[in-house]
């Protein structure tokens, strides 16, 4: 039987090596797969995941099981991570599209399928937000800008941006959790 992620991760926090291992092996194509689609660059794609397994081991204990899955928090650190990248590398060529795929190192066929229905469901879920919140949505986590350069798109307060942002999360989380999904028998 797999140990959960959290167990494992807990291992990481004292420092066990072995249970790295195993994160790592559990996780390495499912965030090299996710860095690669926002920076399009294979080397790029392996530093960012190298870099998020450092901070795993480096930086223990700033996962809080409290607000979320384990490989949710993994992947919006490869997020962050791969947007700290591309602007030290001064580029923004970093939109997730739907049509971008890998050519080595391509994830399992479950982990596409996964990540596809999680896409439809996550999609579905989004149509029922208000327009301010899906744009500010879409902006944030899939086209990488801050909350200040939002603020100054939409000239409103950054105080409103975060406030949206927040808003538009409770009501997603509440949507994809409650049914497990979404909306669909609405």
């Amino acid at each position: 039987m797999n140990e959960l992620d959290t167990e494992l991760y807990e291992r990481v926090i004292r420092q066990d090596k072995k249970a790295l291992e195993l994160l790592y092996e559990r996780y390495e194509k499912l965030l090299f797969s996710f860095a690669y689609r926002m920076t399009k660059r294979k080397e790029l794609s392996e530093e960012i995941v190298q870099e998020v397994f450092i901070k795993l081991w480096t930086k223990p204990g700033i996962y809080d099981q409290s607000k979320g899955k384990f490989s949710s928090w993994l992947l919006t650190v490869t997020r962050n991570t791969s947007i700290d990248q591309l602007r030290r590398k001064n580029e923004q060529n970093y939109e997730i599209e739907e049509r971008d795929s890998l050519q080595e190192n391509e994830p399992s066929i479950e982990e596409q399928i996964e990540w596809k229905e999680e896409g439809r469901r996550l999609q579905k879920a989004m149509k029922f937000l208000a327009k301010e919140q899906k744009e500010i949505v879409e902006l944030f986590y899939f086209k990488g800008l801050s909350q200040s350069k939002i603020a100054e798109v939409f000239q409103i307060p950054l105080g409103t941006v975060k406030g949206r942002l927040r808003l538009a999360l409770k009501h997603l989380r509440k949507d994809l959790d409650s049914t497990g999904q979404g909306r669909d028998s609405v």
